[in-house]
Formats: C-alpha cells, structure tokens, sequence
C-alpha cells in the first residue's frame, strides 16, 4: 500500500464536526444515529462523493458489539447499565463493548476503495494519523492488544502499556469507515469497571462458547492521565482538523445531500430495528 500521507494528499476532505451537535436531520443525535451517518457517507462515497472525516461525542453510552448482545442474562447487563445512567445500544461495525461520555472523541475516517484496501492497511492508517495528530504530546504510542482492556484487538493504542484508544471498522460497498475513540480525560478505570460489571451480570453463572473478555480496569487510562496534562475533547478536535487540513489536498464543509439524507433515514431505521430489543427492556423497567 502506498504511503498513507499519499492517501490524504490524493483529495480534498469533507469533515462533519458533530462534536457538540445534539441533533441531526430532525432526530435526536444519539450513537444510533452516529453509525447511520457512517454508513450513508460510505454509502456516498462509494459512489464518488470525497472522502470524509466526522468527529463525533455522546452522552454516556455503552456501545456493545454483536457478540455481546448474546449473552445469556443480557437483561441483567443492561438493567445495570440503566441503573448507571447510561444509555445502551448494539453496533453494526465489528469489535466488542466500549464506553462513550462527553470526554471521549470518537474519529471516522471514510474512504473509497474499499475493494483495493486491506482492512489491515487501514487500521494502520488511523494509527498512523492519531500518531501524527499527537506528535506534539508525545511519540510513545504504540500499536497492540491490550490484554484486559475493553474490546481488545490488535490495534488497541497505548502509552506504557495502557490503553487509550481502540479502533473498529465498517465497509459498506465500496465504502470503508475507520472508526477511533480516544479517551481525552474522565475516569478511564470507571469505564473499564462499568463493562466488566456489565458483562458479570450479563453473563450471570453461565458458560460460553466464546466468553466475553477479562477485565482489568488497571489496563486503561485516559490521554490526560497518561501525558500529566489537562486535555479535552475540543483539544483533540482541533488537532484532528489542524492535521486534516496539513494532509489533504483541502477541506470542503458541506450539508448532507438529498441522497445522503435518505441513506441516513433507511440506515438509521435499522439500527433503530436492531435495537428495538434493548429499548423494549427500557421501558419495562
């Protein structure tokens, strides 16, 4: 694959900044929402639309994967997750469980070519571009699973051994979206303790054919505690666009189209069907 800055400096970008938005295209911005959005751009893309950078922040919710959703006492998890005020939704990008709050950046990057790109190739981009976004703070991060950290995987990023980000990713046709959050500030310790608690009560007694993970909240920590330096989401904002606009051939801010509004209302239907599950439990309680 070619040099990833190559990637960028290809095309100009357009970037959503959904960052402290509370509602789009008429409906309530929620984590359904965020993954509709991801897949109407890479939806648009695929049909030649440039290439995309959202930036994107939710109340506190826990983001399950697919597998979670399985477990065999899920009421129980999502009673407890209630219980902790936050809300609770299923995905529809790989990966497991993560926490989202008013500190936690999350970053799409949606490209075209798919089909040519290796889904290695393109986590390997995001690390290479979070690198060069913090180059400034710091030129420890490193690229591995971090055992006992939440939805672990080959990509997780961490400074000495903890974890402060974790990637995912989406293709939809031709389109790929190469999702990071980064923990800016916050309790990263409380989070990890939060999903493990959840996956306990999830679980309840039983045995899985694939357990969810082990957690060690002492594996994970927020960029403000790993740097000794006070750091907000609107920091890593501005470090995101600032990069943006050093890498690619220009920045376009632009309204959805009529066909990229209608993908998000088709997209956001299912995610809303994949969840009605969770919401029914909701309103039982």
């Amino acid at each position: 694959m070619e040099n990833w800055q190559q990637i960028f400096k290809k095309s100009a970008f357009r970037l959503f900044d959904h960052s402290a938005i509370t509602n789009f295209g008429g409906h309530a911005f929620t984590a359904e929402s965020s993954f509709a959005i991801d897949d109407a751009l890479a939806l648009s893309v695929s049909d030649g639309a440039l290439p995309v950078m959202r930036l994107w922040v939710h109340e506190p919710t826990i983001v399950l994967g697919i597998p979670d959703s399985r477990l065999p006492h899920l009421e129980d998890g999502l009673e407890y997750a209630y219980e902790n005020k936050h809300k609770i939704i299923v995905r529809n990008s790989g990966g497991l469980a993560v926490v989202l709050d008013q500190n936690v950046l999350n970053i799409s990057l949606i490209l075209p070519g798919a089909r040519h790109m290796g889904i290695h190739e393109c986590y390997e981009m995001m690390v290479a571009f979070v690198r060069f976004m913090l180059r400034d703070w710091t030129n420890s991060i490193e690229a591995y699973e971090i055992g006992g950290s939440y939805c672990p995987g080959d990509y997780d990023l961490s400074i000495n051994g903890k974890k402060f980000a974790g990637i995912s990713q989406r293709r939809v046709k031709e389109g790929a979206a190469i999702q990071i959050y980064l923990d800016a500030a916050g309790d990263s310790q409380a989070r990890a303790a939060l999903v493990r608690n959840f996956y306990e009560r999830s679980l309840g007694n039983e045995t899985v054919k694939t357990p969810p993970p082990e957690i060690r909240p002492e594996t994970m920590a927020s960029l403000s505690e790993l740097l000794q330096r006070d750091i907000t989401v609107e920091m890593l904002t501005e470090k995101a666009t600032v990069c943006l606009k050093l890498l690619s051939a220009g920045i376009v801010q632009e309204a959805f189209t009529k066909a990229e509004q209608a993908a998000f209302i088709s997209r956001l239907a299912l995610m809303e069907k994949r969840n009605e599950p969770l919401h029914r439990h909701k309103s039982d309680n």
